[in-house]
């Protein structure tokens, strides 16, 4: 049953991508921005092995590092950017030649100081970056951004035009505090955009599970929304010693607690898109591009 599955999407994709197909009737992909309240909580480290997750079970991914002051998706895959998003404008390249590639076949595009501009850019430079992303977002099935840590008023646009977020937090206090003012800022912006919570670098199941409740509570009380629990990551050795060699703790470890963790997620994240199959939702580009006006 996994094979045929696996079979079906990869038939799907080829689909997506032939030139054949009127491009009017290609399905954009899932956009989904990966955020938190503060640094220091592994928001990158997730969204690389979340992605990679992802990619593993046959979806096609583009993961992008809107960490603008702190880029490090290629330093965690142990490698040198040929490119960033600067690029797209300094020497008029394609987006898809700033694509590059990761292990599984991931598609990454790396983040640098340029990304701040794209906000400021006149109506040109911002419409040739809308056409691009537009043409690239049909050839995946999810564009993960991996956003900075906190809120500016520049990454709320994009923030604000994903499908979903994905709202990482530990079981510290200051985290939870600070994961709780960053979907409060966003409900007040726009109070249909779903969330899901990971709690990561948990000492325990028991001590995960206390912080998912305290944060769904307060988000009923005081937001009057619910907050999924998407899962849970332990505080695992294993993270550190990948991140030592730069290399993806899923690839590296496969079998520890921890990426048997992040594969739990991805799982669990796909049957939630199973549930919702039936929801329509509004174009990320459409969104986009309305909020840049």
């Amino acid at each position: 049953m996994n094979d045929q599955a696996r079979a079906l999407r990869e038939q799907v994709k080829r689909s997506k991508e032939s030139p054949q197909e009127d491009p009017a009737i290609r399905q954009e992909a899932r956009a989904i921005a990966v955020m938190s309240g503060k640094g220091g909580v592994g928001k990158s480290n997730f969204s690389l092995n979340f992605s990679l997750s992802l990619q593993k079970k046959g979806y096609n991914v583009l993961l992008f590092d809107m960490d603008i002051g702190m880029a490090n998706i290629d330093i965690l895959l142990g490698v040198t950017q040929r490119y960033s998003i600067l690029h797209l404008f300094e020497r008029n390249l394609p987006l898809e030649e700033i694509v590059q590639k990761g292990p599984e076949g991931l598609s990454y595009i790396a983040g640098g100081s340029g990304l701040k501009d794209i906000f400021h850019f006149d109506d040109q430079k911002r419409n040739h970056f809308l056409s691009q992303l537009q043409r690239l977002s049909i050839q995946y099935d999810y564009i993960i951004f991996d956003m900075g840590a906190g809120i500016t008023n520049e990454s709320l646009q994009l923030i604000l035009s994903c499908n979903e977020i994905i709202l990482i937090s530990t079981c510290e206090p200051t985290a939870m505090t600070d994961a709780y003012s960053a979907m409060k800022f966003i409900h007040n912006h726009d109070q249909n955009i779903p969330f899901q919570l990971v709690v990561n670098r948990a000492i325990s199941a028991k001590h995960a599970t206390n912080t998912a409740v305290r944060l769904q509570s307060v988000s009923r009380k005081f937001l009057n929304r619910s907050l999924s629990h998407l899962g849970s990551l332990p505080d695992d050795k294993y993270v550190t010693l990948a991140v030592m060699e730069q290399t993806p703790f899923a690839l590296r470890f496969p079998n520890s607690h921890v990426s048997r963790a992040v594969q739990d997620i991805a799982s669990n994240y796909l049957r939630g898109q199973d549930t919702n199959s039936t929801k329509k939702t509004n174009s990320f580009i459409h969104k986009l591009r309305r909020l840049f006006g």
